[in-house]
């Protein structure tokens, strides 16, 4: 099916291209500053771009099928799990937004180990919208230690073998207007939290032992949103994001890149020095940058759809003086994260299109629908792609240069959040109940 997509090339980036791929061919970024790979510690798991080191996975599955357990989640939350050390935890809160809770469930089970209410808010700002939620920011996971994140709400770290907590934080404001959605991601001994408001925009770093902020770096972006008046249209409506920063080396060095409205960021995540600064004119983006062949590959924004792949060693405002390529249309999705798989970069549209690229130039290799709509990021585990719809359907897709559609699966709600694949195990979340995916009789030769 012909999808419109249009895929731009950058001439005046072509010698460096050149160079650039005859030195670099690597597929995944390292998981730089991660405590563990073990498990799925945070939102895309051990290496932080939907790359799942998993074996055995079921292919097909329903609500009869492969179900080792089926746990109802209370109130309502989108974020993804994390699991690790046997545990599944999770957060969820009040639909008014009144509540916010932290779930852990025995990855052995299902059963519900603790759900603690960790924060009360009387007067939560409405959402405005059906898609986002209270509970969107996914949480992050170490060893004895789980840190839960509902943006300006209230940060806090769990004691993983109590559920006591450990520390809080209630002081890092921002105005969310329709809610959170930024993720918890972790860096050395850092906790990195990310608050993109319609008020203020800004990224924290906060010490993992104490909680107590270590850097705070503030956005410099150039902003394109004002009225006649000069003031923010739609009251800094325009001015607010939901993305979760990437994480790699760069001539020998950590960098962080973060998307912001009207501007991607490059990070020291060390001290949080701004290295440079792409300006652009698209605003909210969501989706996560993934890093690899020495490009990082980002979907820029709203308002046009747009993906771009940028060489990150600038200094600066670069502008697109470093974009390689990049794709616009139909083809670009505005939630779901991408992947990059072996050479072969990978984005599905919130409408369901599933289009292949080649990762170094852009060509585009195939582009089909999957059908049906979708919000959370699709994985990759054992030469497959899972992608979980808003309708309920996890479309199983085998990854290389010829689309081939190798299962389709449906449980009785939709999905927001982003499959998690463990071992031979898939924990799947739905709008309604955590699921332990697990095939029961062992896998033909």
């Amino acid at each position: 099916m012909r999808v419109s997509c249009r895929i731009l090339f950058t001439p005046a980036l072509l010698g460096a291209w050149m160079v650039l791929m005859a030195g670099l061919a690597t597929a995944e970024a390292p998981a730089i500053g991660s405590t563990s790979t073990s498990g799925w510690p945070e939102f895309r798991g051990p290496f932080r771009n939907g790359i799942a080191e998993a074996s055995g996975l079921p292919l097909t599955w329903s609500e009869t099928e492969n179900v080792q357990w089926k746990t109802e989640t209370p109130l309502q939350g989108w974020s993804t799990p994390v699991v690790m050390g046997g545990q599944v935890w999770l957060t969820s809160a009040t639909p008014e937004g009144h509540d916010f809770h932290a779930i852990a469930l025995d990855a052995e089970t299902g059963k519900i180990l603790y759900d603690k209410t960790l924060f009360h808010c009387d007067t939560p700002e409405p959402l405005g919208n059906n898609v986002n939620g209270y509970a969107s920011p996914s949480p992050a996971i170490e060893p004895g230690r789980v840190y839960i994140h509902f943006g300006s709400y209230g940060t806090a770290c769990l004691d993983t073998a109590t559920g006591d907590t450990l520390w809080e934080r209630r002081d890092l404001p921002c105005r969310h207007f329709r809610g959170p959605g930024s993720s918890v991601a972790l860096f050395n001994d850092f906790v990195i939290l990310t608050f993109d408001g319609s008020d203020v925009q800004y990224l924290a770093a906060l010490d993992k032992k104490t909680g107590k902020t270590v850097w705070k770096t503030d956005r410099t972006t150039a902003w394109k949103d004002l009225d006649e008046q000069g003031l923010p249209k739609r009251e800094g409506d325009f001015r607010k994001a939901f993305t979760t920063p990437c994480f790699f080396e760069m001539n020998g060095e950590p960098q962080l890149v973060s998307l912001g409205s009207y501007a991607a960021f490059g990070y020291d995540p060390r001290n949080g020095r701004e290295l440079w600064r792409a300006g652009h004119n698209l605003y909210s983006p969501s989706s996560r940058p993934v890093f690899g062949n020495g490009l990082v590959y980002m979907v820029i924004g709203r308002g046009k759809a747009e993906m771009w792949a940028m060489r990150p060693d600038g200094q600066g405002d670069i502008g697109e003086t470093k974009v390689v390529w990049k794709a616009e249309g139909d083809c670009v999705p505005q939630e779901p994260s991408a992947l990059l798989v072996d050479g072969l970069f990978y984005l599905l549209s919130n409408g369901g299109t599933l289009t292949c690229f080649e990762a170094d130039k852009g060509t585009q290799v195939y582009s089909e629908k999957l059908g049906g709509q979708y919000m959370a990021s699709p994985i990759f585990a054992e030469g497959r792609i899972y992608a979980g719809s808003l309708q309920g359907k996890v479309s199983v897709v085998k990854a290389g240069r010829t689309y081939e559609l190798l299962a389709e699966n449906r449980l009785d709600a939709g999905f927001m959040s982003s499959p998690v694949a463990v071992g031979k195990t898939l924990f799947l979340r739905t709008k309604t109940a955590v699921y332990r995916i697990e095939s029961k009789t062992p896998p033909a030769k």
